[in-house]
């Protein structure tokens, strides 16, 4: 009886010993998850949001492809059977075997192929390097703005920019303390 005691005081203990603040997986999901082109999706999301949630692929292009692939929209991710899940697969990686127009692809006239594709999660992180990479190469102003890390689309410089330090703006205390600084001077 006192060794039962023993092990049941030692299993609260055990628990405790879980790292604060990560709650447990089990607890968190519930439902299985889907895997889709190398993204994990919770199986209690609905369908669009859970398509959705790839890289490269909004709300309008998963509801085109849930549209064209008959999918009834109500459905949760959990639901799905495997062949639908092929489906989708398929689809988000050919959509213009489905029928969906060039101006809803995300990558129209390539410039390597010259074809209009719709690219997604590792491709389209690639995609985007490498047009910036090219940018860069051929010294264009866009190119240069990213190889400096400063803005690119024309924003101000000054003081809009988020979680970066602002450039030309002083702190009212600096500006105090260097005005103070000068009176100073003046008076030797």
């Amino acid at each position: 009886m006192a060794k039962e005691k023993i092990e049941e005081a030692e299993k609260p203990e055990e628990k405790k010993v879980q790292k604060k603040g990560k709650p447990d997986l089990k607890e968190k999901r519930s439902g299985r998850v889907v895997r889709i082109l190398a993204t994990d999706i919770e199986g209690s999301m609905k369908i669009i949001t859970g398509i959705a949630e790839i890289k490269g692929i909004g709300n309008n292009m998963a509801n085109v492809i849930i549209l064209k692939l008959g999918l009834d929209k109500k459905k949760r991710m959990q639901d799905l059977s495997d062949p639908e899940i092929d489906k989708i697969e398929t689809a988000i990686t050919n959509p213009a075997s489905l029928g969906v127009p060039d101006w809803m692809l995300n990558r129209r006239k390539d410039l390597d192929t010259g074809k209009s594709l719709h690219l997604s999660t590792n491709d389209l992180i690639f995609a985007k390097k490498s047009d910036i990479d090219l940018m860069g190469e051929i010294k264009s102003y866009k190119g240069l703005r990213h190889s400096r890390g400063a803005k690119v689309r024309g924003q101000r410089t000054a003081s809009t920019g988020r979680g970066r330090v602002a450039v030309g703006v002083q702190k009212k205390k600096i500006a105090g303390a260097q005005a103070v600084a000068a009176k100073d001077e003046k008076k030797k």
